[in-house]
This record gives structure tokens, sequence and C-alpha cells, in this order.
């Protein structure tokens, strides 16, 4: 028997009947064979603002697929889904979708897949029509509600620029803004908060904030600082299972999301300087025909630690692309990279390098599995060309072991969590054993428990000398291992050296 979904009629009173309350019970859902939530029953009624919580691969996106209509509970005899809108009948869920704004990682990664590059503004005006395109030409009407949308979230200079062309950070501010020209009933926030800076993030959780009246919002998080001051419930996941669901102040969340602070053995001084692996002299780096990079010089030394931090849009993601050879220096800089001279393919020093970032997550083929993820790692590449040698997946297996990921070898990449799919692309960057390690935002997506034994891989290869470059907009994960910094702002280095005192603070 299939789960029945339907919009109920019921008194609400006031604003109340505006927005959208919606009741699951005892919901299962199987993905790929597997059992992913178990007897589910949960009810978000007007005026309330849940935050989930739960380990990566709990079931926290796929619960909040099912509200939005997106996936569909398992046949069973007493799963239902209703939907309720002040008096207003339905006999089909298909009726209410567009009621609902979802906003999570395969979004903002389906742009990315497919190459669609419009204009800011126009993203944000597909939200008004409930398209992925645009497919009509946007009134003056519909203008000035986008141009007041990005206003309230201060991203108005963002508007003419291709969706492509912005940050990661960016592109999930002017997605916001995308959900809420919709003017949703309900709205659902899959860790939204992922790549967003200080400023936008205080901003972002200050909106939540001020959302007192009956829109009910979902935000799903893994960290506790995240969690908005206007929250007033909390649902909390366990391998499929709801173990807590209840007013906010009884959660236990500080049990999921409390952070795991790491003991970090100092590495003693090298006496003699240690080997140059990339050394960059006034880089400028245009995307687009706009400088992104201009007058970047910096050089990265076998076991140095770099931390590179900055507003969204400050060029972070375009620098470590640049340093591992997606992205070229324009006439009067240059980059050098160990090993690499006339002659020499830029892929031999690629297979070198570890490299971690959101762009992998979206480019490799969903279909893969996570043992061809991993073993595409050895060849630089995104996907295999051909069928992997015997040495390819020998040094898989390694690396899924390395990384307890050996019971998801066979699993198709697309299946995964975002944060089961971050640790797949570490260990894709360490299946070579890589002498440099460039990681963008490496630690989005994950749970404490995991953000704790990633960065002891990372630390551990650090001890071998090996060089770190990772950006970061939550410079507290990485400052207690951190020898050097650079603070970019609009593309230019404010400061480049060993790590200053005032970050170094952060340490006790």
């Amino acid at each position: 028997m299939p789960c029945r979904a339907r919009i109920t009629c019921g008194a609400m009173s006031g604003a109340d009947r505006h927005y959208l309350e919606t009741r699951l019970t005892h919901a299962n859902l199987r993905r790929g064979g597997r059992q992913i939530l178990r007897d589910v029953s949960w009810t978000i009624r007007p005026g309330e603002h849940w935050v989930v919580a739960g380990a990566n691969g709990a079931g926290k996106t796929q619960l909040l697929k099912i509200v939005a209509g997106l996936v569909w509970p398992a046949p069973a005899a007493r799963a239902t889904l209703h939907y309720r809108i002040g008096r207003q009948h339905s006999t089909s869920a298909f009726g209410i979708k567009e009621e609902i704004a979802y906003l999570g990682a395969e979004r903002q990664d389906k742009y990315q897949r497919y190459g669609w590059n419009m204009a800011a503004r126009r993203i944000v005006g597909t939200g008004l029509y409930r398209t992925d395109i645009p497919l009509d030409a946007l009134t003056a009407a519909d203008s000035r509600r986008i141009a007041s949308l990005l206003a309230s979230l201060l991203a108005a200079p963002l508007a003419p620029r291709p969706f492509l062309s912005l940050s990661y950070g960016e592109r999930r501010v002017i997605l916001l803004a995308r959900a809420l020209a919709a003017r949703p009933r309900l709205l659902l926030l899959d860790e939204v908060l992922n790549g967003l800076d200080e400023i936008n993030r205080a901003r972002i959780l200050r909106w939540l904030a001020r959302r007192t009246r009956a829109l009910p919002w979902v935000l799903a998080t893994h960290r506790l600082e995240d969690v908005p001051a206007g929250a007033t419930h909390a649902l909390v996941l366990n391998r499929g299972r709801i173990v807590y669901a209840g007013a906010l102040r009884g959660a236990p969340l500080a049990r999921w999301l409390k952070e795991h602070r790491h003991a970090v053995p100092r590495r003693a001084a090298s006496r003699r300087p240690a080997r140059a692996l990339v050394r960059v002299t006034g880089a400028r780096v245009y995307l687009g025909g706009r400088a992104v990079l201009d007058g970047i010089s910096l050089t990265v030394r076998a076991g140095e630690f770099w931390v590179v931090h900055g507003r969204n849009g400050s060029g972070k993601t375009t620098l470590l692309r640049t340093l591992y050879g997606d992205h070229g220096v324009a006439v009067g800089g240059s980059i050098r990279r160990r090993g690499v001279s006339a002659g020499v393919p830029l892929e031999s020093f690629k297979k070198r390098v570890g490299l971690v970032a959101p762009h992998l997550q979206a480019d490799h083929p969903r279909q893969l599995t996570v043992a061809e993820v991993v073993a595409s790692g050895r060849h630089a590449s995104i996907g295999l060309n051909e069928a992997p040698s015997e040495a390819d997946r020998a040094a898989a297996r390694r690396a899924l072991a390395k990384f307890a990921l050996t019971r998801f070898a066979t699993r198709a990449f697309g299946e995964l969590s975002y944060g089961q799919s971050r640790r797949v692309l570490f260990a894709r960057a360490w299946v070579r054993r890589p002498r440099l390690l460039l990681l963008d935002e490496p630690l989005a997506g994950v749970d404490a428990a995991t953000r704790h034994a990633l960065t002891r891989r990372v630390l551990a290869l650090a001890r071998e000398h090996v060089a770190v470059v990772v950006t970061a907009h939550r410079r507290s994960d990485w400052v207690d291992c951190a020898t050097h910094e650079l603070e970019l702002a609009q593309g230019r280095a404010r400061y480049c050296g060993p790590l200053r005192p005032k970050l170094a603070r952060a340490r006790r």
C-alpha cells in the first residue's frame, strides 16, 4: 500500500493559515537496497523552528527530502504524509510541493554539474516561477522583488555576476534568495551555513532569528554554534531513527554537535630551509574577464601548514586551483612547481598533490563506485578513462581502509550523504601519498566525530613533512596546527607569512 499524502483541513488561527503544517507518521525509506529511515513520525507546525542534528549518514537530508516531496517513503499500511494550509484540501502531495522551499548542497551542485551560468539575478528570478532555469523575461515587478531580496541579504553587488563565477559561499547566498523568492509556506535548509564567511553566516543566523512569525523553518546542521537564536524545537536522528523530537531546551544537541579538541604534537623547527614545492610571484588570475587574484606572491615549502582565510569572494578557491594548475597566471606573474619544467606535463605535478574541494564533489559522476572515485586520485582525473589497474585497486583499498570507508567501496558515489562523500574525497587525495595537500573548506558538511578523525589524518601527514594549504572560514578548525597564514581581501594579500599572534591566541 503506498504512503498516502493529502492536505487535510482543520481550524487554524491568524497568520498560521497562510503557512504549512506537515505531519509524517511511521515513514520508512529505502535507497539502493538499504534502509535509510525507520518508522519516523514528525509534525512541523506553523511558528515552529526546528534544528535537525545527527551523524553523517543518519538520514537528515533524506528526511527533509520526504517532507519536501522530493522522495517518497516506502509503501506501508500505517505510513502517511499529511499537509495542511488553512482549510485547503488536496488528494495529492504534488499540489503542495511548490509551497515548500528546500535548499541543500545538491541544488548548488546541480548548477556546477550542468554548467548553468546565468546572471545571479536570473537565478533568483527562477524562484519566482519555481523553475530550474529562466523560461521568461523578468518583469519590472520581478526585478524589484529580486533587488529587494538581494538587498536584504546584502548581496546586491552580486546581481549581474555569472553564477559560476561566484565563490561557493556567494552561490549559497544567491540560492537562499532564490528560495525566499518563492514566498514559501515552509522553508527547509540543509547545512545552508556551509561555506559562508563569518559575516554572511551571522547575517543568515540573524535573519532566521528574526523569523519569529508563523513561517516554519527547519535547519539541519553539524555545528552547535550554527543553532539559530530563533530555534524552538530539535530533532535528532541516529541511524535512521528519531532519538529525540521536542522542545529545543531539552534536546541533547551537545552530545551530537560538540567539538573535539586536538592534542597537537609540536614539530621541532628545522635548522635549514625546507625545499619549495610551489612558488607564486606577482600572480594575477582572471576568470571570465574579471581579476580574481591580483599581485599574489606565496611560497609553500615542505612541512608548512598554511591557513588561507578571507571573506566570501576574496579569491581563496581560485588561489588553491591556481596552485593545483587549474588556472593560469597572467603575463607579468609566474608560478613554479617543483619537478615541472619545460616539457614536463602538469599532470605529473597534479599526481603528487592531494586535492579536496567542493567542485570535485559536484563533478564526479554519481554512478561511479566509491572505489572508482578513490582510484581516480592516482590519475588526477575526474572519473576513470579506462578500467582501473590492479595497482589502482590495491591503492584504493588501502586508502578506503585508512579512512574507514571499506564498507562503502561498492556503493555509488551519488548515494552517499554529503559528509560521507567528503570523506571519500579525503581518501582520493591520500591515495598517492601526496607531498602537498590542497584542502578547500574540507570540513564543511561533516559531523563532529568525522571532523576530529579527518583532522587527525591531516596532522599525521603534516608530521611526515607534507605541506598543507587549507582554506577556512572557521579558522578554529585548523589554528592548532597552522604554521603560516594568508589573509585575502578582494583578491589581494592583506597578510602573508608566519601565523600571527592574534590568530595563534585562539589555540588557548
